[in-house]
C-alpha cells in the first residue's frame, strides 16, 4: 500500500470521485443564510475545543516529532461561512474530534482583540479562535500565504500538509459544511504514516521548557505564575541555556514582573536568545531601568541578531545614536528665524513684487545675490500660481525654469549655502525631479535660512527629512550599516517642521510611523502627543492615538484616553468627535470578546456624542447620522446573537431611518447592518414570524438596491460544476 500523498493518475482520480463529492450549488430553495447559520451569543460563549499551534515553526517542529499531519485553517471576520466555522462548528466536540489528529494552525489577518499581552506579561488569547493570540493568528498568514495559498486570500479553507511541506487537500468555495468534514476525515482514514504517542503530563516541568508544543508551553507559563522563586529560578536558568530556543512568553512573564532577581535573569536569558522573533521582546525589556552592561548585552543580541534581521540591526543603531542632537539641523537656529507674523509676511510680498517688476535688470546682472533675489521671486511667483491654479501648465513651468537657470547661474559665479540650494530643491521638487530635490535638500540643511518660516523652507527641511528617511529605509532594506546620526538628523528636521508655520499634518504622521517602526517608542508617543496638540482634528493623528490606547492600556483605556483629552484646558471640540468614534471602536472590541453589555454601553454612549455634535454643528449632521446608524446596526447584530429578535429588528429599523446609505458599510467586524437584516430574515422565515418579516422586507426594499448586493470580499465562487478549490493536486515540495 503507497502512501496517501494525492499525486497524478489513479489515486487522484479516486479521491476527486469519493472523497470531495459536494454539491455543484446551493440545494434549491436554500438560502446562504440558511446553509451557513450565523452563531448566537451563546454559541460565541463556547469555548473554541481546537488546539492551535502558535507559530508556524511550532507546529513544523510538533508535526515532525508526533509524525502528525499539519491542517492549515484559515477564517475571516464578517464572511458568512467563516462566521459559521469560527462560531459554532469549532466549537462543537462531535466536529472538533475530526481535528484532533492534526496539527493544527489557524491564520486570520483581522485582529479581535487590542493587544496580545496585558501589563503583566500574561497572553489575551483572540477571543474568536482562542489559545492563540491576535497577533500569533496575523503572523502566521503571510507565512502560508507565501507557501500554500497560491496568491489567493480565500476563507475559509483547509489545507492538508504532510512531514515534508507537500499539500495533501485543499479545501475552498465549497458549498457545504459535510463535504469539507469528510475530506478532512478521510485525510486521515486514508493515511499510512502513523503518529507516535507522546508522553506530555508526567515529564518534569524543567523538561518541557524546551519542547515547542502549546501543551507544554501553557503548563510552563502556567507553572512560572503560580511557582516559587526556585522553581522560577530554574526555569529561567534553563530557558537561558536554549539559545534561539528560547520560550519567549515565559522570558516576557519574568521581564513583566516586580522581581528585580527575575527581571535581571529573563534579560540574561534574552541576552542570549537567537530567534529574529526575540527582536520585539528585547524591543520592550530596553524600555525599563537597566544596568550599562545589561543594556549593551541587549543590544549585542540585537547586533547578533542583526546579521538576519534587519529590524535588528535597525533596533541597535537607534538604542545607541537617537540620544544625541543633529549636527547637521541646528534648531535652535532655526528657531530664533522662525516667525509668522502677517508684517513678516506682507513685507516679503512686497519684496518679491519689487523684485519681479525688475527682473529682466537683475537676470542681466553678474551679481549671484542678485541674480539669487530674482530667482527666489520667480520661485514664489510659481509657487503661487501653483496654489492657485492662475496659469496653464507651461507658464507655471517656465516660471520654475527661470527660477533655477537664475540660480544656477547665480551659483556658477560663487553663491553657496542656503539660499541657491533652496531655489533649486523646491524648483527640482515642483518639477517631479525628486533625487536631485533631496540632494539639494540635505546640501541646504547644513544652513539656516534668513527666513525659516518661508513656504519654501518648510518643503526644503521637508525634502531633507524624507532624504534621511529613505536613506534609512534603504539601509534596512539592504542590510547595511547606516550612521545613528541619520536618524538624529530626521528627529530634528520633524521635530522643526510640527512648529512651522506651513508645517502640516502628514509631516508629524510621517515623522511618528517612522519612529514608531524604528521601535522608538518614547519619542514617538512625545511626537504623537504635540502633533494631536497643534491638529486636533487630524484623523490621521487620531487613528494612531486610539491605537496606542489600546495596545498600551486595552480597550477601557480608548474612552479613558478621549475622556482625558477632553479635560484638558481649552479642549478642542474636534475632540469630541472622535471621543464619539472611539467609542463606537471600543464597542466593537467589546463584542469580539462577547462583552455584549459593555459593547452596548459603549454604543450608547457613541450615540450620545454624536447627536450633540449633530445638535450643535449643522456641518457635522451627515457624517453623524453616519456613525449613528452604524452604532444601531452594531446594536441590532448583538440582540441577533442573543436571539432578541424584536431588539434587532427596532435597531435595523433606526440604522436605515437615520442614514439609509450607511446601510451596507462594514463595520469593525466586516459585517453590515444590511448583513444582519438578511440573516434575522432567515430567521424569520424558519420560525414563520410573518408580522416581523413583513416589516423588514419593507424596510429592505425601500433602500437602494445597491445596499443589498454581496460585499465585494464575498466574489462570486466557483461556476456550478466547477471543481476549483477542491481538488486535490500534485505539489512540488515546498519546504517548511
Amino acid at each position: 500500500m503507497t502512501r496517501f500523498v494525492i499525486r497524478p493518475g489513479l489515486a487522484a482520480l479516486l479521491f476527486a470521485l469519493f472523497s470531495l463529492q459536494a454539491p455543484a450549488q446551493l440545494p434549491e430553495g436554500t438560502s446562504r443564510e440558511q446553509m451557513w447559520p450565523a452563531p448566537t451569543k451563546a454559541d460565541w460563549e463556547k469555548p473554541c475545543l481546537i488546539t492551535w499551534q502558535r507559530t508556524w515553526e511550532d507546529a513544523v517542529a510538533v508535526s515532525r516529532a508526533t509524525k502528525k499531519p499539519i491542517l492549515i485553517c484559515v477564517n475571516m471576520d464578517g464572511e458568512i461561512a467563516s462566521e459559521h466555522y469560527a462560531g459554532i462548528r469549532y466549537r462543537q466536540p462531535e466536529i472538533t474530534k475530526l481535528y484532533e489528529p492534526y496539527v493544527c494552525v489557524i491564520a486570520s489577518t483581522y485582529r479581535y482583540t487590542p493587544r496580545d499581552h496585558d501589563e503583566n506579561g500574561h497572553r489575551v488569547p483572540c477571543p474568536r479562535f482562542g489559545g492563540v493570540t491576535c497577533g500569533e493568528h496575523i503572523a502566521i498568514e503571510p507565512i502560508l500565504f507565501e507557501k500554500y495559498f497560491e496568491g489567493q486570500r480565500i476563507a475559509p479553507r483547509h489545507i492538508m500538509v504532510e512531514l515534508e511541506g507537500d499539500e495533501t487537500y485543499d479545501v475552498f468555495y465549497a458549498w457545504d459544511t459535510d463535504s469539507v468534514f469528510k475530506t478532512i476525515n478521510d485525510g486521515i482514514a486514508n493515511r499510512e504514516i502513523k503518529p507516535e504517542p507522546q508522553v506530555k503530563g508526567d515529564r518534569p516541568i524543567i523538561e518541557r521548557v524546551s519542547s515547542p508544543d502549546v501543551a507544554d508551553r501553557v503548563a510552563v507559563e502556567e507553572a512560572f505564575v503560580k511557582g516559587d522563586d526556585a522553581l522560577k529560578r530554574a526555569m529561567l536558568e534553563t530557558a537561558a541555556k536554549l539559545g534561539d530556543r528560547a520560550p519567549l512568553e515565559l522570558l516576557r512573564l519574568a521581564l513583566s514582573s516586580f522581581d528585580e532577581e527575575m527581571n535581571a535573569l529573563a534579560r540574561k536569558a534574552l541576552a542570549a536568545a537567537g530567534s529574529p522573533e526575540s527582536t520585539e521582546l528585547i524591543a520592550d525589556a530596553l524600555r525599563a531601568q537597566m544596568s550599562a552592561d545589561e543594556k549593551q548585552a541587549l543590544i549585542a543580541a540585537l547586533d547578533r541578531l542583526g546579521e538576519t534581521s534587519p529590524q535588528a540591526k535597525t533596533l541597535a543603531i537607534v538604542h545607541r545614536g537617537l540620544g544625541g542632537g543633529s549636527r547637521t539641523v541646528d534648531a535652535k537656529g532655526w528657531a530664533a528665524t522662525m516667525t509668522s507674523t502677517e508684517a513678516a509676511r506682507n513685507a516679503y510680498e512686497r519684496s518679491m513684487v519689487e523684485r519681479l517688476s525688475r527682473q529682466t535688470e537683475l537676470a542681466a546682472s553678474e551679481d549671484p545675490q542678485a541674480l539669487l533675489d530674482v530667482a527666489e521671486a520667480q520661485l514664489g511667483r510659481a509657487l503661487e500660481t501653483s496654489a492657485e491654479g492662475r496659469t496653464d501648465r507651461m507658464v507655471r513651468r517656465a516660471l520654475f525654469e527661470d527660477a533655477r537657470r537664475n540660480a544656477l547661474k547665480a551659483e556658477g559665479l560663487g553663491a553657496t549655502g542656503w539660499r541657491p540650494n533652496e531655489i533649486l530643491a523646491v524648483v527640482a521638487w515642483s518639477l517631479g525631479e525628486t533625487d536631485e530635490a533631496r540632494t539639494r535638500a540635505v546640501a541646504a540643511a547644513a544652513d539656516v535660512p534668513a527666513d525659516a518660516s518661508s513656504y519654501s523652507s518648510m518643503v526644503v527641511l521637508g525634502l531633507f527629512a524624507e532624504a534621511r528617511r529613505q536613506a534609512i529605509s534603504d539601509a534596512v532594506r539592504d542590510r547595511k550599516d547606516w550612521p545613528g546620526e541619520w536618524l538624529t538628523d530626521l528627529h530634528a528636521a520633524y521635530s522643526i517642521l510640527s512648529r512651522h508655520p506651513f508645517g502640516d499634518d502628514s509631516q508629524v504622521v510621517m515623522h511618528y510611523d517612522f519612529l514608531m517602526w524604528l521601535r522608538a517608542f518614547g519619542q514617538a508617543e512625545q511626537t504623537l502627543a504635540a502633533g494631536l496638540r497643534r491638529y486636533p482634528a487630524s484623523a490621521m493623528l487620531h487613528d494612531r492615538y486610539r491605537t496606542r490606547l489600546l495596545r498600551r492600556r486595552g480597550v477601557t483605556g480608548i474612552e479613558e484616553g478621549y475622556e482625558e483629552l477632553l479635560a484638558e484646558p481649552e479642549a478642542p471640540a474636534a475632540y469630541g468627535w472622535f471621543a464619539g468614534y472611539a467609542s463606537l471602536v471600543a464597542a466593537e472590541f467589546h463584542r469580539r470578546a462577547g462583552r455584549d453589555e459593555a459593547a452596548l454601553a459603549a454604543y450608547d454612549r457613541g450615540i450620545a456624542r454624536y447627536e450633540a455634535l449633530a445638535a450643535a454643528e449643522e456641518d457635522s449632521q451627515t457624517t453623524a447620522r453616519h456613525y449613528i446608524a452604524m452604532a444601531h446596526g452594531g446594536m441590532a447584530r448583538i440582540a441577533y446573537e442573543a436571539k432578541d429578535d424584536a431588539r434587532a429588528l427596532e435597531e435595523l429599523l433606526r440604522s436605515f431611518a437615520v442614514s439609509p446609505d450607511s446601510a451596507a458599510t462594514l463595520d469593525g467586524l466586516n459585517i453590515s447592518a444590511v448583513d444582519t437584516a438578511k440573516m434575522l430574515r432567515a430567521r424569520f422565515v424558519i420560525e414563520e414570524k410573518a408580522a416581523m418579516l413583513k416589516t423588514l422586507e419593507e424596510a429592505l426594499s425601500a433602500l437602494d438596491p445597491r445596499m443589498l448586493e454581496l460585499p465585494a470580499y464575498e466574489g462570486v465562487g466557483p461556476r456550478p460544476g466547477d471543481r476549483q478549490g477542491r481538488r486535490p493536486r500534485d505539489r512540488r515540495n515546498r519546504g517548511r
